[in-house]
């Protein structure tokens, strides 16, 4: 695989040879435009290309669950190695009511990121089998590794996988899940039923002193709209409060 120095130095020849025929280009279609309206116009294109050649170098790594009978029964996350991350699942926003599509734009930490490719790469990017294969495992649910990038493209499908990378991606996946879970639910509660804000963050600190979270800070926004109104009760915006302060104290 190429070091990143390499990929930097190639990058910069391919510039180096953009630029130049791009100038040999517009000489010729453009003769009657003075040099300083030349140069402003090759600058404004060279501006866009390092875009598109960086989004070439872009890293992709997708979970997907599905689980008939557990809550979401279907959810997926893509995270990419800038950050830049999505969330769909068919979650409830009660017990009694039928599944309501999700979609979330967010960003991971740095650190996060940083895990989830690490763990990519000990698993040897999801490349061939990553199933235990074994009899008489109870099912929990269908889950699908992807890892993309500019290099290679792998797909894995397991119930259970002994690969100790595999199994901790795994679990990162389902707390982020969970986290992101939460926040939606507290989202429509604050809205629409705020006597049930307290039970779900009760909830929501048991899971977290079990360390059953993961990037608190993307639903730190939530949290803290409910610690700061005033039509919430004292006891519950104080639970809220103490959530913002430990999504601040993560580190980012």
């Amino acid at each position: 695989m190429p070091r990143e120095d390499e990929n930097e130095e190639s990058d910069s020849n391919i510039r180096s040879i953009f630029w130049h025929n791009l100038l040999c280009m517009a000489s010729v279609v453009f003769p009657l435009l003075s040099s300083a309206r030349l140069w402003v116009l090759c600058h404004l294109a060279l501006a866009l290309f390092p875009i598109s050649a960086r989004a070439q170098h872009t890293a992709v790594v997708t979970f997907t669950l599905d689980f008939p009978g557990s809550e979401p029964s279907h959810y997926s996350i893509s995270v990419s190695s800038d950050g830049h991350s999505t969330y769909d699942s068919d979650g409830k926003l009660s017990p009694d009511s039928e599944a309501d599509p999700f979609h979330l734009d967010f960003s991971v930490s740095p650190a996060t990121s940083k895990t989830i490719f690490d763990l990519a790469k000990r698993g040897h990017y999801f490349q061939g089998e990553i199933d235990s294969n074994k009899r008489g495992l109870a099912s929990t649910g269908a889950k699908t590794l992807t890892y993309k990038d500019a290099q290679r493209s792998a797909t894995a499908t397991y119930n259970y996988s002994p690969l100790a990378a595999v199994q901790q991606v795994t679990q990162l996946f389902q707390n982020l899940s969970t986290t992101l879970e939460f926040g939606r639910r507290l989202q429509y509660f604050h809205r629409y039923q705020k006597l049930a804000l307290d039970e779900e963050l009760k909830r929501m600190e048991d899971v977290a002193n079990q360390n059953g979270l993961e990037e608190l800070p993307a639903v730190a926004p939530i949290l803290q709209q409910i610690a700061s109104d005033s039509s919430v009760i004292n006891p519950v915006r104080a639970r809220a409060q103490r959530m913002v302060e430990r999504a601040g104290s993560v580190k980012r």
